[in-house]
């Protein structure tokens, strides 16, 4: 025996390693040592001795399925590549009366020669307790699955098997955190575990699917039509509800395989992508993936790459829009609006960047800036000896939650010494805001002025403002187009409008465009208006040469 080998022996013998191996794929040779002084099992075969164990008939039940894999991976090298530092898997060997001890294969790939040769080298040996502890304290929060040998072989079968089409499928528990939160770590563990057995049960032959990451699940399926896909995930969604009465709800997302050359990895980031898009939506937990799909979630991971910077670096700017009375056409307001100058792609559509604020919660920061700009325009017209114009501002539904925002507004007054009256809140209604929010109460008490933004988008109704909080109304632009082109639509509007001023409050029309549709208000008795017959949102500049003339 020579030393190296000597040398070898010897390493194994102190470390518990049961078998150490070398496979070299070009020349599809497998050399191996096995340890003399832990148990036996055949491993004569030079094609894949690692099989010879799962054929000893030793190896633990519950792992058979998982080594199998795990083999058939080594024996073509499918998925593996030099880029990966370690795989492994463990699996439990059965000694007498059952007793069964705990062994972890490593493998650590690499390219040599700097060629496409591919080699690997790898043991096998007796994990420990604390590695079995690690073990345990690892599977609450992935899945013994591999996702990486998972991955490998969804690959292997969607290119194999050419006459079935194959979707991914995506899911995790819409506010998992708030589970954990509310009934503990243990039962969240309980849970995944729970959802880990019904897929199991739920899943054909077929079907695979692993666990990624703490709540996140991939399944890759055939289907024949789109309706097959829907009709599985009801009724898996329906077979992981109930868990201990806890209520919790799902989120999907779906990716179509069309190219099968396309990387595994690839198809179940897409899937991720079409999950994530529907994170929220009250009315839909299936989302598919496509282009728009991919272009939009590109577009939002752009703007909160840019957004504290661009803050930071004053690109976010505040243009106003006039306010007119239609009787006189002067200028009696304006409405602050945000805009976003990007010193490389000029000013950005405002429908691209300010949903994705309202969902990150970033929307509170541009809110805040563009509150304390229009206090300071104000202090700048009456120190110029212009008159004051009332602005007024956004304040979207994330402040509602706290009455900071009202201390914030008021601390603005008092920095700048302006009239609180000369800046006005415009604050969006629905279902959950209208009458019912305190944080709209507490600002009336403060002493500002109200505005209902957007009154007739589809959650007013005349019974809300009986006690409304509210000064004045803003007539929806939609609401109010539609309206116009009807008989019956014009009097809703002139009814709307003569109730209000029956009960003291304002109106002003969003959105008009025509004379026609101004002159229809004024006879109405709505004597405010913005729109594009009157301007369109302009910069501060502008708005000020407007007012001076």
């Amino acid at each position: 025996m020579d030393a190296c080998r000597e040398k070898m022996l010897e390493l194994m013998l102190k470390q518990d390693i049961f078998v150490y191996f070398y496979i070299d794929y070009e020349a599809n040779q497998w050399y191996l040592e096995s340890n003399p002084a832990l148990p036996e099992f055949v491993m004569s075969s030079q094609d894949n001795p690692i099989e010879d164990i799962l054929k000893s008939g030793r190896v633990y039940e519950d792992d058979k399925e998982r080594f199998r894999l795990f083999s058939s991976m080594l024996r073509d090298g499918t998925g593996i590549n030099d880029k990966d530092e370690l795989i492994k898997t463990q699996l439990r060997i059965k000694y007498r009366n059952d007793f069964a001890v705990w062994y972890e294969i490593n493998i650590y790939p690499k390219k040599v020669d700097y060629s496409k040769r591919m080699v690997i080298t790898g043991t096998i040996h007796r994990m420990t307790e604390r590695e079995i502890q690690a073990r345990d304290i690892i599977n609450f929060h992935t899945n013994d699955r591999s996702p990486k040998m998972f991955s490998s072989l969804a690959q292997r079968r969607v290119k194999e098997e050419k006459d079935k089409k194959f979707a991914y499928i995506q899911f995790d528990v819409a506010g998992f955190k708030f589970i954990n939160d509310k009934y503990g770590e243990e039962v969240g563990n309980e849970l995944l575990a729970h959802f880990s057995d019904v897929l199991d049960l739920y899943c054909s032959e077929e079907q695979m699917f692993t666990r990624l990451s703490a709540d996140v699940f991939m399944i890759v399926t055939p289907y024949q039509e789109i309706s097959d896909i829907y009709s599985f995930i009801r009724g898996l969604e329906a077979a992981l509800s109930g868990f201990k009465n806890i209520k919790y709800s799902f989120v999907f997302g779906v990716c179509l395989v069309g190219d099968r050359n396309t990387p595994s990895r690839t198809l179940g980031d897409s899937a991720a992508i079409a999950r994530i898009s529907v994170k929220g939506n009250a009315l839909e937990n299936i989302g598919f993936f496509d282009q728009d799909i991919k272009s939009g979630l590109e577009n939002k991971l752009n703007i909160e790459k840019k957004m504290k910077a661009a803050l930071k670096n004053g690109e976010f700017v505040m243009y106003l829009q006039p306010k007119y009375s239609i009787s006189n056409t002067r200028i009696i307001g304006a409405e602050a609006l945000v805009r976003w100058i990007d010193p490389e792609k000029g000013i950005v559509p405002p429908d691209s960047f300010i949903p994705v604020f309202e969902k990150n919660g970033f929307v509170v920061k541009i809110d805040e800036y563009i509150w304390e700009c229009a206090c300071k325009q104000i202090r700048k017209w009456m120190d110029h000896g212009l008159p004051p114009i009332p602005i007024s501002v956004n304040v979207s539904r994330v402040h509602l939650n706290n009455a900071e925002f009202i201390s914030c507004l008021n601390k603005l007054i008092d920095k700048y010494d302006i009239p609180k009256e000369l800046l006005e809140l415009e604050i969006t209604e629905t279902t959950e805001n209208i009458n019912s929010n305190e944080m709209i109460v507490r600002a009336k008490e403060s002493g500002f002025r109200l505005l209902m933004d957007d009154f007739g988008s589809g959650y007013s109704s005349l019974n809300t403002l009986r006690n409304t909080p509210f000064d004045v109304l803003k007539i929806d632009r939609s609401f109010f187009s539609e309206s116009m082109e009807t008989d019956r639509g014009q009097k809703i509007i002139s009814h709307t409008i003569a109730m209000s001023k029956d009960i003291g409050l304002d109106m002003i029309a969003e959105g008009v465009e025509t004379k026609e549709q101004a002159d229809f208000l004024y006879d109405c008795g709505c004597n405010a208006a913005q729109g594009f017959l009157y301007s369109r949102p302009i910069p501060v500049e502008m708005f000020e040469k407007l007012i001076s003339n």
